[in-house]
């Protein structure tokens, strides 16, 4: 019931997001060396350290599982017909929820579920 809640928190979070616009034309930054979770579930230090978007918790304890995917990598986050640019920073399965956490090119954080996000891989397109 915890984790429901954690997903609804997680989608009115959406909302207060930065307006998405459309930047196709602005330059892709290089992938960072740092600031990321890979291989492992996140923790609220990995949180607090800004190397996380989430922690998938339940009861205090956490039941994220990594998901197999490339991290760091490019990607769009789709919210309607519009497109933002991000940084995957992390990438977890918890209670057969699928979620990213990704860095806008402004240096805010984006959580949504795999299917919110267009993944582009290690070269941005």
């Amino acid at each position: 019931m915890r984790f429901k809640y954690l997903l609804a928190s997680l989608a009115s979070l959406a909302a207060l997001l930065p307006s998405m616009k459309s930047t196709a034309d602005t330059p892709w930054p290089p992938l960072p060396n740092k600031g990321f979770i890979s291989g492992r579930a996140a923790t609220t230090a990995d949180v607090s350290a800004g190397n996380a978007a989430f922690v998938a918790m339940v009861g205090g304890v956490v039941i994220g599982k990594p998901m197999t995917i490339t991290i760091p990598q490019y990607a769009y986050y789709i919210n309607g017909k519009k497109k933002a640019p991000v940084i995957v920073i992390q990438a977890e399965e918890a209670q057969g929820s699928k979620m990213i956490g990704a860095r806008y090119l402004d240096g805010t954080e984006a959580v949504g579920m795999i299917t919110d996000f267009e993944l582009l891989g290690a070269k941005p397109k």
